[in-house]
């Protein structure tokens, strides 16, 4: 172990000491290589045991170890499948909020970044931060033609420390794949990859312009989501600048009322803002905590989400999408076998599990809930549910939806604490049938035919050239049998038939496509149906 991998671990534990969660360490089966400095480390002497309750002692050391063990503890905190309650409670309450580095500082990034002082770069600049994080800090300014903006900047040094401390978390996952029985199923290594990933990737500030100008795109017409706009040649790799945005703080309910909010019409535009991202879009915001959502209530009819920092977000594949919404569907409409055969098309789980045994685990669990008012009914809930039965049949970590668990978890506190009495399964199921009736059915598959036409017509256009090209081929490798005519008389039939239902299924794809086009004649789509099944069919094994 390196000495200053082996320093800053000296270093957490003498934090967790303080904070009384030695007990990590001392019972703690990964970490039992470790205990040698558990106990040689004079902090353990004599040091007087915290009285608080223990998901508040783990969450008062993370925010004193500094802002990567904040961020890690904000994404685990999504992992309430796999953590005690009451750390998993206490660890959703983390703020990423830090304190400012100096207005000298501030000034010294300035000119480091673009070459000249902040009076030559901006017609006015505020030296004094408007607000800070772990990362980085916002400061407003005015452009030389006028408009104002907020440029955002990146802590001095914070790469360095990052990936001092992502090294640490590197070493636990190293202890973890060897000592934790557990390790093959929630794979910390990828987990570790996985948030490195992400966290790295808010270093970059072209990275966030990138994603907010994605966003805005998405959003550009929208009366329920604006995404401020990006002011490109101001930004670099640890400089963004984008227009400042005015309302009121989404936590300030107060507020709110005061301007005659519409509270109901707000919080349900927040849940559809997510399903809307998450599957018509598959680009959503992945950090939707309070901090940063603001409200427009010019027209308090009619409010306007605005949205900043765009530092983590979130895509799914298609194949990913399709199985979460299917899962969704299943589980309001009772369908735990539905259920459990998607966990394992979808590969969540292995392909041996015993179907009926999983789906009597979702029905023991989930069953119950139905027992609540559909109002009452968490999706996040419902996610973490449906992962912690998975569990006991082997499913392994998907790091891809832990991003969506946690940012369905923040939108669906939001939107409770806006309006208790929001439906969220009605809000949003609307979103998801449509998605389903988009890309499942005749209509979906002739939308994708139509994507796949150039390709379609250069395979019919090379069809003749192919058939001629495999007799060739056949006919040559059939020269060394051809003293034997019933082996030459099987493979040219052996070929016939893959020529006859190659032509079959080209047929076949064609008349879903002109079924499609709705301005095309419907018998010429049923001929060629008939003509493809025929070809298949005169082309079976007798």
């Amino acid at each position: 172990m390196r000495p200053r991998l082996l320093f800053r671990l000296l270093a957490i534990q003498r934090t967790l000491v303080r904070h009384g969660l030695d007990d990590l360490i001392t019972s703690t089966h990964l970490l039992r290589p470790l205990k040698f400095i558990f106990y040689l480390s004079p902090w353990t002497w004599g040091q007087r045991k915290s009285d608080q309750p223990r998901g508040v002692r783990v969450r008062e050391a993370l925010q004193e170890l500094g802002p990567i063990y904040v961020k890690f503890g904000q994404a685990v905190s999504t992992r309430q499948d796999v953590l005690p309650e009451d750390i998993g409670e206490e660890l959703a309450k983390l703020q990423d909020k830090m304190p400012p580095f100096s207005a000298d500082e501030a000034l010294g990034q300035i000119e480091n970044i673009y070459g000249q002082p902040a009076q030559a770069v901006f017609a006015e600049f505020e030296s004094e931060a408007l607000a800070a994080a772990s990362i980085a800090q916002v400061h407003v300014a005015r452009l030389h033609t006028g408009e104002e903006v907020v440029v955002k900047l990146l802590r001095p040094g914070v790469r360095r420390q990052i990936e001092r401390d992502l090294e640490v978390l590197y070493a636990l996952a190293r202890l973890a794949r060897r000592y934790w029985k557990d390790a093959r199923r929630l794979r910390p290594l990828e987990v570790v990859a996985e948030y490195e990933k992400t966290v790295l990737n808010e270093l970059d500030l072209m990275r966030e312009a990138g994603n907010a100008s994605q966003l805005r795109r998405n959003f550009l017409d929208s009366d329920q989501l604006y995404v401020p706009e990006v002011y490109w040649e101001y930004c670099r790799p640890r400089a963004m600048v984008m227009q400042r945005i005015h309302g009121v703080p989404i936590s300030d309910m107060d507020a709110l009322r005061r301007a005659g909010t519409n509270i109901p019409k707000l919080a349900a535009n927040g849940v559809e803002i997510f399903f809307t991202q998450v599957f018509r879009h598959n680009f959503f915001h992945a950090d939707m905590h309070p901090g940063n959502i603001f409200v427009d209530v010019t027209d308090p009819a009619n409010p306007l989400y605005a949205a900043v920092d765009f530092g983590i977000v979130g895509t799914l594949s298609d194949h990913d999408r399709r199985y979460l919404a299917e899962n969704f569907l299943a589980f309001f409409d009772r369908d735990y076998h539905r259920v459990a055969r998607l966990h394992v098309d979808s590969a969540w789980v292995p392909a041996g599990t015993r179907i009926d045994e999983f789906e009597s685990a979702i029905r023991t669990v989930c069953e119950p809930i139905f027992n609540k008012p559909l109002k009452e009914i968490s999706f996040g809930q419902v996610l973490v549910r449906l992962f912690t039965i998975a569990r006991a049949f082997d499913m392994e970590i998907q790091p891809q939806l832990v991003l969506l668990q946690k940012t369905l978890l923040n939108i669906e506190g939001l939107g409770r604490q806006l309006y208790p009495e929001l439906d969220l399964w009605q809000t949003g199921q609307p979103v998801l049938r449509e998605w389903m009736d988009e890309h499942t059915g005749p209509v979906a598959m002739a939308k994708r035919v139509r994507e796949e036409l150039p390709e379609i017509r250069f395979m019919l256009d090379q069809l003749p050239t192919i058939a001629r090209r495999l007799m060739d081929r056949l006919n040559e490798e059939s020269q060394p049998a051809a003293k034997h005519p019933f082996d030459r008389k099987r493979m040219l039939l052996w070929a016939k038939r893959r020529y006859l239902a190659f032509s079959g299924a080209l047929a076949i794809v064609a008349a879903a496509l002109l079924l499609g086009l709705q301005a095309q004649p419907d018998w010429l789509a049923w001929f060629l149906g008939a003509l493809g099944a025929g070809l298949i069919y005169s082309g079976r094994p007798r």
